[in-house]
C-alpha cells in the first residue's frame, strides 16, 4: 500500500514538472563531461624515445609475444586475455620472462633478450606511468554515494545550526531531583555520569534525595562507532521517557508502566559522524504499596557487535543540535575500483532515493516546517512563509541560488497545484531531492568558482553539501580561490565529527576490515575466544587507529611502531600481561591504554587483524601475505586460477604451518605469486591464529624470516614482524599506497585524473610534514579543488539539466 501511494505521488509530480526534471539524474550522458569541461585533462609527460635495448625488446615482443598478449599488451582472445599491466620491477619482469616465456619454449627468450623485452613492455604499457599515459584517467560524473546521501540529508535537516565539534568530554550530564516532578528548587546534584547503568535497589541515588520519590534527567549526545542499524535497549524498573535525535522526538515511552515489563528495545539506523541529542527522564514515584527497586541501564547492540552497556566513549555531556538519520535502506555503492563511487543507476537505486526524499519530506512537515512558521510569523501573503521555507531548503539541497526558472519549476508550480501545505511540501521536496542538482554534485559548471570549490570541499571532507556556515561564508567572500585559503578552511574541520567519521571509513578500507568481520575459532583449540571478545578487539583496533590519527603528531609511522595498544577487561584476561591496562580501570569506560610492550607493533600485530587473517584452527601466512602486499604495500597480485583448500594440519602433524604452506605452494605455477605472498606472510608467524605471541609451533622454533622486492627492484631481507613494522613505517611503496588510498576515499576519483604528478606532490608533502595524516587530508582537499580554482573560464551547460 505504501509503495502504491508513493508511486501515485511520484506520477503526479512527474506530470507537473515534466519527465525531464524528475528523471534527468538517470540521463548520465546528457551531463557527461566533454573534453575541456569540468576538470581539465591531466598533464601527462610524453613517452620517452625507446632506447636501443627497448627497440630490440619491441622486435622480440612482436615476434614471440604479441600473438598471445596483443600488439600493445591488451590481451588476445583465446590466448592470454588479461592485459599486461602491473607493478613488478623491470628486474622481476626479466626474471619471469627468462624463466617462463614464451609459454612452452622459454629457452627462446633468455638473458639479455628477456631483459630487453622487460625494458620494452615496462615502458610501453606495463608500468603505472605507461598505463596513465596510454589511458589518461578522467574525473567521472557520479551521483551521491549512500554515505553522502545520508550525510547530506542530515545536514539539510540541521541547516543553519552549529554542529558539535570534538571536545574530548565524555559521559552524560545528570541532574538529580528530590521528588518526581523535577522542580528546580528540588535539584540536589548536577554531575556527569560516565554511563547509565545503576541499581539503587530501594536506596537513595544521591545524598539529599528521598529513596521513595526522586527523578533524574540525563542530557547529552550519543555518537556511534560506525554507520548501521543499532538496537537500543533500556532496562528500567521505573517510569522513564527516552528522547533521541531531537528535543521532542520520542524514542521509547515508558511514562506509564505496563505490568512487569522492564526491558524495552528499539532498532534504528544511525550515521557515524553525527552526535544525536539524547535525553532520558527517569522517575521513582511515591506509592501506597511497596516501591519497586530502582534500576536503569542504557545498552545497545552495535552492527557486528554484541550487547553491552553504551560505553562512556560514545556519550558526550554537551547537548548537540537536533539531527536526522534517514531510515530508508539504500543499495550498496560500486566498489569495483576499491573505493565507493556513485556510478550505478538501477531501479533499486531509483526507488531508494525516491523513498529517502519522501521520508525527509515527512520529517520536514512534522518538525522543520512548524519551527520555521513559528519563527516567521506575520508574513502578509498566506503562503509567503512556506515559499521562503522551501526556497531555503532547496537552495541548500541544489547547492545554488534558485533562478526565476528554477523557482517556478520546483516551488511555484507545486504550490499552485496543491492547496494543502503538507502535500505541497512533499511535492517540492520530492522534485528537488530527485533532481540532478541534488543527486549529481558535479552539475554546477554554471556556478562561481568559490561556490564550486565549496561544493567539492563539503563532499571531500564531510561527505555532504555545503550547509555549514564556515564553508558558505568563505564561498560568499570568494575566500576559496588560493591554496592557502582552501588549507585554512579545510584545517578548521579537523575536529568535525563528520570528517573524523570519513577518516575512519578510509582506514577501514585501507585495512580491508569489512572483509574480516566474521571471526570464529575452534573452541577446543582456543577456548574463550567468543564473539564478545571479537567485539572488544574490533573496538580496540578502531580506537587505536583514532588515537594515532587525532593525536597532535598524527604520525602515520605510529601505525606500525606504537608499542601500546587499547585494551578491555576481556582482552586483558584473554591475552595476559602485555594487554593489561597501564592504569586503573575507569568507571563507565570500556577501554584503556595498555602497558608498553615490544610485542605491540601498532596495528600490524593487533589480535583483531591477525585473527581475521587466519583460519579457525591455524594461522594463514597466505592471507597475511596477501594483506601486506595488496593493502599495506599497494601491489597488485593476480587471483589464483583455481581455489585450493589448505593442507590440513592433521595430515602433516610433524610440519609447522610454514612448512605446510611451502609444501602446498611449491609447484612452479604457484610460485609466480606465492614467492611474493609467502615471503611476507611468514614474517608474522610469531603470532598464532588469535594473535597471541608464540616462539614455538609443534615443538619447533618459529621461523619468521622473509623478504620483499620493492617496486624499484630492491630486495629487503626481513627477520620477523619488527622488521616488517620498521619497513612499512617509511617504505616508499607503503607510503605511496596509503596516500593513494586516502585520496581515492576522500575524493572518490583517481589521483591521476587531477594531474600525472598529483601523487608525487602529495607523497612529498606527506614526508615533509613528518608523515602527518591530518595535513595529508587537508592537502588532498587542496589538490582536488585546484583544477576548479585554476580553470581559465567557466563553462555552463547548454539548457537546464534539471
Amino acid at each position: 500500500m505504501w509503495k502504491l501511494r508513493m508511486r501515485k505521488r511520484v506520477t503526479n509530480i512527474r506530470n507537473a514538472i515534466g519527465i525531464w526534471g524528475l528523471y534527468a539524474a538517470l540521463a548520465v550522458p546528457i551531463v557527461a563531461q566533454e573534453p575541456g569541461t569540468g576538470t581539465p585533462e591531466p598533464t601527462l609527460p610524453p613517452a620517452a624515445p625507446l632506447s636501443a635495448l627497448q627497440q630490440r625488446g619491441a622486435e622480440i615482443y612482436r615476434d614471440q609475444c604479441a600473438d598471445c598478449h596483443g600488439a600493445h599488451g591488451e590481451g588476445a582472445e583465446g590466448a592470454y586475455e588479461d592485459p599486461l599491466i602491473g607493478d613488478e620491477s623491470i628486474g622481476q619482469l626479466a626474471a619471469r620472462i627468462d624463466k617462463t616465456m614464451p609459454e612452452g619454449s622459454p629457452e627462446d627468450c633468455r638473458g639479455e633478450d628477456a631483459r630487453a623485452v622487460a625494458e620494452y613492455i615496462y615502458e610501453a604499457f606495463y608500468s603505472e606511468a605507461a598505463q596513465i599515459r596510454n589511458r589518461p584517467p578522467r574525473v567521472m560524473l557520479t551521483h551521491l554515494t549512500t554515505a553522502q546521501l545520508r550525510q547530506s540529508l542530515a545536514d539539510l535537516y540541521s541547516l543553519g545550526a552549529t554542529l558539535p565539534r570534538e571536545t574530548g568530554n565524555r559521559g552524560l550530564s545528570a541532574r538529580y531531583y528530590n521528588g518526581d516532578r523535577r522542580k528546580e528548587e528540588e535539584l540536589k546534584l548536577e554531575r556527569v555520569d560516565p554511563t547509565i547503568d545503576f541499581d539503587w535497589q530501594r536506596n537513595s541515588p544521591v545524598e539529599g534525595v528521598d529513596a521513595d520519590s526522586f527523578s533524574i534527567e540525563w542530557n547529552g549526545g550519543l555518537m556511534v562507532p560506525r554507520s548501521g542499524r543499532y538496537e537500543i535497549i533500556v532496562r528500567s524498573t521505573c517510569s522513564f521517557l527516552f528522547y533521541l535525535g531531537a528535543s521532542d522526538r520520542e524514542f521509547i515511552n515508558n511514562h506509564v508502566q505496563s505490568g512487569n515489563k522492564t526491558e524495552f528495545r528499539r532498532s534504528i539506523y544511525l550515521i557515524d559522524g553525527r552526535v544525536y541529542p539524547l535525553r532520558i527522564e527517569f522517575r521513582q514515584r511515591k506509592r501506597k504499596t511497596e516501591i519497586p527497586p530502582a534500576r536503569i541501564q542504557l545498552a545497545w547492540v552495535p552492527p557486528q557487535g554484541v550487547e553491552q552497556t553504551i560505553p562512556a566513549e560514545y556519550l558526550v555531556p554537551e547537548r548537540p543540535t537536533d539531527t536526522l538519520a534517514i531510515q530508508t535502506p539504500l543499495p550498496p555503492d560500486d566498489r569495483s575500483y576499491g573505493y565507493e563511487r556513485g556510478i550505478g543507476v538501477s531501479r533499486e537505486w531509483e526507488e531508494a532515493t525516491t523513498a529517502a526524499a519522501i521520508e525527509f519530506a515527512e520529517v520536514a512537515i512534522e518538525e522543520l516546517w512548524p519551527e520555521y512558521r513559528r519563527r516567521h510569523r506575520g508574513r502578509d501573503q498566506p503562503r509567503a512563509a512556506l515559499r521562503g521555507f522551501l526556497q531555503q531548503l532547496l537552495e541548500a539541497a541544489m547547492r545554488r541560488p534558485l533562478t526565476d526558472e528554477l523557482q517556478e519549476r520546483y516551488i511555484d508550480k507545486q504550490l499552485a497545484a496543491e492547496p494543502d501545505d503538507g502535500e505541497a511540501i512533499k511535492r517540492c521536496l520530492l522534485a528537488g531531492l530527485k533532481s540532478p542538482y541534488f543527486l549529481y554534485p558535479d552539475v554546477d559548471l554554471d556556478q562561481p568558482k568559490s561556490a564550486r570549490v565549496a561544493n567539492r570541499l563539503a563532499l571531500i571532507l564531510l561527505d555532504s553539501l555545503p550547509a555549514d556556515g564556515r564553508i558558505r561564508a568563505a564561498a560568499q567572500k570568494n575566500k576559496l580561490l588560493t591554496d592557502d585559503e582552501v588549507r585554512q578552511v579545510a584545517s578548521a574541520y579537523l575536529d568535525d565529527h563528520r570528517l573524523r567519521s570519513k577518516t575512519r571509513g578510509m582506514l577501514r578500507g585501507w585495512l580491508n576490515l569489512e572483509h574480516i568481520a566474521d571471526i570464529r575459532k575452534d573452541e577446543e583449540l582456543f577456548p574463550g575466544f567468543d564473539q564478545a571478545l571479537v567485539a572488544d578487539l574490533r573496538m580496540s583496533l578502531e580506537q587505536l587507529l583514532d588515537e594515532v590519527v587525532w593525536q597532535p603528531e598524527s604520525d602515520y609511522r605510529q601505525f606500525f611502531t606504537l608499542n601500546q595498544g587499547i585494551t578491555t577487561r576481556r582482552i586483558a584476561e584473554y591475552y595476559g600481561e602485555d594487554w593489561r591496562p597501564a592504569g586503573p580501570w575507569r568507571r563507565g569506560y570500556w577501554t584503556e591504554p595498555t602497558v608498553p610492550s615490544p610485542k605491540h607493533l601498532g596495528l600490524l600485530t593487533h589480535p583483531y587483524l591477525l585473527s581475521g587473517l587466519a583460519y579457525h584452527d591455524s594461522t594463514s601466512p597466505i592471507h597475511r601475505g596477501v594483506f601486506l602486499i595488496r593493502y599495506m604495500l599497494g601491489r597488485t597480485i593476480r587471483p589464483p586460477a583455481d581455489a585450493f583448500a589448505p593442507l590440513s594440519p592433521d595430515l602433516h602433524p610433524d610440519l609447522t604451518t610454514r612448512e605446510r604452506v611451502e609444501l602446498q605452494t611449491s609447484p612452479e605455477f604457484c610460485q609466480s605469486c606465492h614467492e611474493k605472498i609467502n615471503a611476507l606472510g611468514f614474517t608474522l608467524e610469531n603470532y598464532d591464529a588469535v594473535g597471541r605471541f608464540r616462539e614455538l609451533e609443534r615443538g619447533k622454533p618459529i621461523d619468521p624470516r622473509g623478504r620483499y622486492v620493492t617496486r624499484d627492484g630492491r630486495e629487503i631481507e626481513l627477520q620477523g614482524a619488527a622488521d616488517v613494522a620498521r619497513f612499512l613505517a617509511e617504505s616508499d611503496d607503503a607510503v605511496y599506497a596509503f596516500v593513494k588510498r586516502a585520496f581515492q576515499h576522500f575524493v572518490k576519483q583517481p589521483p591521476a585524473a587531477f594531474g600525472a604528478d598529483t601523487m608525487d606532490r602529495l607523497v612529498q608533502h606527506f614526508r615533509d610534514s613528518g608523515y602527518n595524516i591530518q595535513e595529508l587530508i587537508v592537502e588532498i582537499a587542496v589538490e582536488a579543488t585546484r583544477p576548479i580554482r585554476t580553470a581559465a573560464e567557466q563553462i555552463a551547460f547548454q539548457g537546464d539539466p534539471g
